[in-house]
């Protein structure tokens, strides 16, 4: 994968710069465009995204991507109220299905998961209800952005916050790490880099986003 030169930005094809991350992996850069940081408030999609990173824990998220739609097949599109009735004769299938991560702990933590999605919703009226309440005030975010900022960002007070409370919920492979990364996919925070063509993009979607709750 391509590399940077300090500031954490490289060139794309199209000449803009983007965050290194995706490496100029067209695949990854179409997630780093389209997906990365733009504001969620969909529960499939939330449901979705905290399950795979759960999943990528101790792998990388682009083994993850490249693995989404064998996800999504085998957990019926991460519709959680399916999920949520998942038995041991589903367990058994996805521990044979080559498309995904075949790791029983992970497997069974997603269908616990779904159980107390329901509860949550229950509780909160939506997913997205939950989650957003979390959000960091502007106070709480780096004045600017830079590559030496975002690698100050792996876990913060909200990603923990939300890590004790959802395992206080019961939930299973939300540590806060998995969590910052979760906020970040889904916009709850912007940290595409200051320069990135994107960061302006998703600083407007932002603002125009209407906070569900």
């Amino acid at each position: 994968m391509a590399g940077h030169d300090g500031t954490g930005l490289i060139d794309g094809a199209d000449g803009r710069a983007r965050c290194w991350w995706h490496g100029g992996a067209e695949d990854y850069q179409a997630y780093h465009d389209n997906e990365w940081g733009w504001p969620v408030d969909d529960d499939r999609r939330l449901f979705e995204k905290i399950c795979l990173e759960g999943f990528q824990a101790g792998l990388s998220w682009l083994t993850i991507l490249r693995k989404r739609e064998n996800f999504r097949a085998a957990f019926a599109n991460f519709e959680f109220e399916k999920v949520a009735r998942f038995g041991e004769k589903d367990i058994e299938r996805l521990l044979q299905d080559a498309g995904i991560v075949r790791h029983r702990g992970k497997i069974e933590a997603s269908i616990n998961n779904a159980k107390r999605a329901l509860e949550t919703v229950e509780e909160f009226g939506s997913l997205a209800a939950y989650f957003w309440r979390f959000e960091p005030g502007p106070d709480a975010r780096p004045k600017r952005l830079d590559y030496a900022a975002l690698g100050t960002l792996g876990k913060t007070p909200e990603s923990v916050a939300i890590s004790k409370d959802l395992k206080k919920r019961g939930w299973k492979f939300v540590g806060p790490t998995t969590v910052y990364a979760f906020m970040q996919a889904m916009g709850l925070v912007n940290d595409h880099l200051e320069g990135c063509a994107y960061r302006n993009e998703i600083e407007a979607a932002r603002a125009s986003f209407k906070r569900p709750g």
